[in-house]
């Protein structure tokens, strides 16, 4: 990934939003990212939903990138294309085994590039969320986020190794926490409890940056 200068300041490009919803009769909550980049909504578009591309920023993945069509990123989620509006929107399924979630993504053109908007619902699990809280989910993405930037700054491909690895390294050690931070205060003012969210916090922080030598030692 490359040493960041200011992790904090990197995570900050992203404003952060959690929303309490229903689906089905079923409780939900909504996290939302959005990041502009310095690029023209039809290059933000390809490298989205390139099949070829997305593995430079994000993972490999196979499957129909079409309205009706499935995919599936290696070890991570599959799911189903419901939605398709190029360059503005896209919708999908987001399932990992029996959860099935849904992401939508939005793009806007604006004065100084485009702004993705990045939505991703899902059901509530009571006890994940008070341990963890949005940024079991939000994290990730603001990772995947930082690599996108990265990928359009460059044209280059992201190491998958350096990725791997990077949140664990001081620099991403900082990038999580302030993201996680971020999370927990877009909770709050969902109206979560400011203690138990500054918690989820802290423990989001641990699970991400965590190294296998000190997983082993615990």
């Amino acid at each position: 990934m490359g040493l960041l200068t200011d992790p904090a300041a990197i995570a900050g490009l992203v404003a952060r939003e959690v929303r309490t919803a229903e689906r089905q009769g079923a409780v939900t909550r909504i996290a939302v990212a959005r990041r502009t980049y310095a690029t023209d909504p039809e290059d933000l578009w390809e490298a989205l939903t390139d099949i070829e591309r997305i593995p430079r920023w994000f993972l490999p993945i196979t499957g129909e990138l079409a309205v009706g069509g499935r995919y599936q990123l290696e070890g991570n989620a599959g799911g189903v294309v419901e939605e398709c509006e190029r360059p503005k929107r896209f919708a999908v399924t987001w399932e990992m085994g029996p959860m099935v979630s849904w992401l939508e993504i939005r793009l806007e053109p604006g004065a100084d590039g485009t702004t993705l908007e990045l939505v991703h619902e899902a059901p509530v699990d009571p006890d994940m969320w008070k341990q963890f809280g949005p940024g079991a989910v939000g994290v990730g993405w603001d990772l995947a986020l930082m690599g996108l930037g990265l990928h359009l700054e460059t044209g280059a491909g992201v190491d998958p190794a350096a990725a791997l690895e990077f949140p664990a390294t001081p620099e991403g050690r900082d990038f999580v926490r302030a993201a996680a931070s971020g999370w927990a205060e877009a909770a709050i003012a969902d109206g979560d409890d400011p203690a138990q969210a500054r918690a989820g916090a802290e423990a989001t922080t641990g699970f991400y940056t965590v190294t296998p030598e000190e997983e082993e030692r615990s």
